[in-house]
């Protein structure tokens, strides 16, 4: 793993955050809602988007956005991240006006974050690199073109790619970013990082190009799923009874079990600064159940005398961290081949599949040529 020499993060750009506080004293748990919506997998997007073939797999996106939407209207407190523009340009153009307004009102208010901002989240082992600034091109302009500046993203936002390329940071930097967010390193790797609280660095994508970059502790983006998960899909957590003359009362019991895990990963990161991803594929259709949850989950947390439990965004963890002025390593190559444990290399991914791969490569130079014109 080529390291260099420790750095000083990057100064965060100068644009308007709204994000809650921050404790020095404290062990600050950023918590961050989102739903990872694939731009095509089990099923086409048109299916994704309106919720057809439930036996395929129980989603419709245009049911999240619009919940999530009122549950954020409840409680200014609540944050959500958007990150595939593909399923918000769908949802956008069906809209009347009072539904566009509450959504860049939340986005201008600091409780919608856009992150990432491509027409989706992109590959990274195997698609052209014209490919990726194509996406991102046609995203960034859509976002721009309906919700202005505010929804302009600054975090790249990549959780499921199967490996990392230098190339991808070198984009997101040339493209404004402030930062690049994912998962998935090969366990060696990461296990390697994880000891020595080096899962935030600096990507040095060039000799002039230097990008902060966070690395999720867990080994997948839904590591919480099956104990602090409330959404309907693929989750099997009990609901959080905060009635403290309830026979079922819990909370307590939550805070004891979320303060374990907040005590283990905190060791991993080198401010006092830690990040909860709260979703996972597809998830938040039914938006309030997710977030009443939540709330309970951090009401436990009120003058807790180690940790301070909120909503957050990446750019608000950006935020926090940078303003901490860790010294950090670099690092100057790719993330490939991708390893998901010690015996199971995707190095096959990078081969397989020739055909659909060659189509890529033909609609892309079709793509180029079309546009000299």
């Amino acid at each position: 793993m080529a390291k260099n020499k420790m750095a000083t993060i990057p100064i965060l750009k100068s644009y308007n955050l709204k994000c809650h506080t921050i404790d020095s004293e404290k062990i600050n748990v950023h918590l961050i809602p989102h739903s990872h919506d694939d731009v095509g997998w089990l099923k086409t997007v048109e299916e994704y988007y309106y919720g057809k073939h439930d036996e395929i797999q129980n989603v419709g996106v245009q049911y999240i956005i619009d919940s999530v939407l009122q549950a954020l209207k409840r409680d200014p407190r609540r944050r959500y991240i958007q990150v595939e523009t593909a399923f918000f340009w769908k949802w956008w153009g069906y809209q009347k006006d009072d539904k566009r307004k509450l959504f860049k009102s939340l986005v201008e208010n600091g409780q919608i974050e856009m992150v990432g901002g491509g027409w989706s989240m992109n590959d990274e082992a195997c698609v052209n690199y014209q490919s990726t600034i194509n996406q991102f091109t046609w995203g960034l302009r859509l976002l721009n073109d309906t919700l202005g500046e505010c929804g302009l993203p600054k975090i790249g936002w990549q959780i499921d790619p199967f490996g990392h390329s230098r190339e991808q940071a070198s984009i997101f930097k040339q493209m404004g970013f402030d930062a690049f967010f994912f998962v998935r390193l090969s366990k060696s790797t990461k296990d390697e990082r994880k000891e020595n609280a080096d899962l935030e660095f600096l990507w040095k994508s060039s000799d002039s190009l230097t990008i902060f970059l966070l690395v999720f502790f867990q080994p997948t983006y839904t590591l919480l799923q099956m104990i602090f998960c409330w959404d309907y899909l693929q989750c099997s957590s009990d609901a959080i009874n905060d009635d403290p003359e309830s026979f079922e009362y819990n909370l307590d019991h939550k805070v004891e079990e979320f303060s374990e895990y907040i005590a283990n990963y905190s060791k991993y990161y080198k401010t006092n600064n830690i990040l909860f991803a709260m979703g996972g594929d597809f998830q938040y259709q039914a938006a309030e159940r997710n977030y009443i949850n939540i709330d309970r989950l951090i009401k436990g947390f009120q003058d807790h005398p180690d940790y301070n439990v909120f909503y957050s965004t990446p750019s608000c963890y950006y935020k926090a961290v940078s303003e901490n002025k860790p010294n950090l390593t670099t690092f100057s190559d790719d993330f490939f081949p991708y390893a998901e444990n010690n015996h199971a290399y995707w190095s096959g991914y990078y081969t397989s599949r020739p055909t659909i791969k060659r189509f890529e490569r033909s609609g892309n130079n079709i793509l180029q040529a079309s546009q000299q014109y």
